[in-house]
């Protein structure tokens, strides 16, 4: 049986939650698919005492490991980064760090400024008045006054502490002359409603129980009774249905295995930039064989992670750096634009991030293994709570052979062809790293670490999935408009992290979320948000 609606939404994570939040608050009607179901906060494993078992298992961050039921699996055999994504109410942001910077005003004009990638067809400015937007929903703390930005509206709660490890970091960049701020959190550090202010106990990743952490089922969701909206929990989307330039609506299946259709006005993809891309390569029809929205031949193409290296210095105290969020303290950007004399173009972000608990200190997430044998104990203590680390966060340029195509092997347990990811770290990004790890270990030297462990390239830490739809003026160059609508279909609409075109050195989240709600705004036809001009 078919069912109709105006906007039917693909995916209630980041972007999903708040363009259908927007388009509802505006008094359309939506759908929302979604392929997981709802996390109830307080099931997080932080509250077990195997935890840390939990992130490596149950927990992980990827699929092909985490093996939910509600999970696709990922061919990711010929990449050098393996994604991670979770599918639930919330998406990823169910299991995030919750650091959330902006893109930067350069990041929109790398092509102009640097002459490589290309320039995105909107500016800092077109989202700053949904930067705002989004900030207030999520809750963000933070501390006035980063240089490294334009002026940002007051932040109405304090930074979060920044912990023993980087204090000594930032007195160390302090000594350097390098630039560093608190950074911006979508974590409470005071009361909202039925959301409690952060009492810093750490694993963030596994789900926050007070609800401090932001998550975009306990923001944007808990405004989402409208009866305006539909959620469809455990749907998984088989196919966008289509005729000559228009969608019809989306066949999926449910948690039974039946399957349904859908007819919609209206279908927007808010997956991320794996999932949209797998989705629209398999919904090819008999006008569209290469799949949908793909004339330019670009769906799947580009795709850039963050390539990332770690660098954790030991120091002979504790710094207790097991307590409080893990992925947000401070940040440094000093190194951040492009220096000819580096070889390289453009930069990194360097992240301070504390140190794990027991067992990943044993394992040697950070570090390396604790040795065994008679110094075994002394090892460990060396490790456990007096480690920092400061991770280089790369820019990472589109390359049309990074790519996500359909796996002609692997299925998922409906039989859907899972998606197949082709990347490589390129020349430049490389070079990025090897710069940004010099660039650390003399910081962390500096903050008085004894030893220095590097990781020279975090083959696990593919969180942003980004560029594989990008947005662009030109319908043979991109596959959507500055709005997220597509090119070849007059109602089809792209507004996840797959329409970036350049990715800049630093956490998308925040970025996405701004893009869809302008997106909703310009599909409603209403007057776009604009800067004041006082500001």
């Amino acid at each position: 049986m078919k069912s109709t609606c105006q906007y039917l939404v693909i995916g209630a994570g980041a972007a999903g939650s708040a363009v259908a939040w927007r388009l509802a608050e505006q008094g359309a009607e939506v759908t929302v698919l979604e392929q997981g179901g709802w996390v109830a906060p307080e099931s997080s494993p932080s509250l077990t005492l195997g935890w840390e078992r939990a992130r490596h298992r149950t927990h992980h961050p990827n699929p092909n490991i985490r093996r939910n039921s509600w999970d696709y699996p990922i061919d990711d055999s010929d990449s050098d980064i393996s994604p991670m994504l979770y599918n639930a109410v919330g998406g990823s942001t169910i299991h995030w760090g919750a650091h959330f910077p902006r893109l930067k005003p350069e990041d929109f004009r790398v092509k102009s400024l640097d002459g490589v990638g290309e320039d995105w067809p909107l500016s800092y400015f077109d989202l700053e008045p949904y930067f705002e937007i989004n900030d207030q929903m999520m809750g963000v703390a933070g501390q006035d006054g980063d240089p490294a930005y334009p002026p940002k509206p007051h932040r109405t709660m304090p930074a979060l502490p920044m912990g023993a490890g980087a204090e000594k970091i930032a007195a160390a960049y302090d000594r350097l002359n390098y630039h560093w701020w608190p950074v911006d959190a979508a974590i409470l550090t005071a009361d909202r409603g039925a959301r409690l202010a952060c009492n810093n106990c750490g694993p963030c990743d596994l789900g926050c129980p007070r609800k401090s952490r932001a998550s975009t089922d306990v923001t944007y969701w808990s405004d989402l009774h409208s009866s305006k909206i539909r959620l469809i929990t455990e749907a998984r989307v088989s196919k966008i249905n289509s005729e000559p330039g228009r969608v019809t609506g989306v066949t999926y299946i449910d948690a039974q295995g039946i399957t349904h259709e859908i007819a919609a006005d209206n279908v927007v993809l808010a997956g991320n930039g794996v999932g949209t891309a797998r989705l629209l390569l398999l919904s090819s029809a008999e006008w569209c064989p290469g799949g949908l929205a793909n004339s330019s031949d670009q769906v799947g193409r580009n795709l850039m992670f963050h390539p990332t290296a770690l660098v954790t210095g030991i120091f002979s105290e504790a710094v207790d750096g097991f307590k409080g969020p893990f992925a947000c303290s401070i940040y440094s950007q000093e190194f951040y634009k492009t220096d000819p004399s580096r070889g390289f173009v453009r930069g990194f972000q360097g992240q301070t991030i504390r140190s794990d608990g027991p067992l990943g200190s044993a394992l040697g997430t950070y570090t390396s293994p604790v040795k065994w044998g008679s110094q075994h104990h002394e090892d460990f203590y060396s490790q456990f709570g007096h480690t920092a680390s400061i991770t280089v966060t790369s820019e990472d340029l589109p390359e049309a052979h990074n790519r996500v195509t359909l796996s002609p092997t692997l299925k998922d347990q409906f039989g859907i062809p899972a998606p197949k990811i082709t990347y490589r770290v390129s020349e430049n990004s490389r070079k990025i790293l090897d710069f940004g790890i010099e660039i650390n270990k003399a910081v962390l030297q500096e903050a008085g670490a004894t030893d220095i462990r590097v990781v020279d390239l975090v083959t696990s830490a593919g969180f942003h999935l980004l560029g594989t739809t990008r947005m662009g003026s030109d319908p043979q160059t991109s596959v959507v408009d500055q709005f997220g609508k597509a090119h070849d279909c007059e109602n089809l609409f792209i507004v996840d992290g797959g329409v970036f075109v350049t990715v800049g050195a630093l956490n998308p989240t925040s970025t996405i979320q701004a893009i869809a709600l302008r997106a909703a705004d310009a599909m409603l036809g209403v007057p776009l948000l604009k800067v004041a001009e006082d500001e």
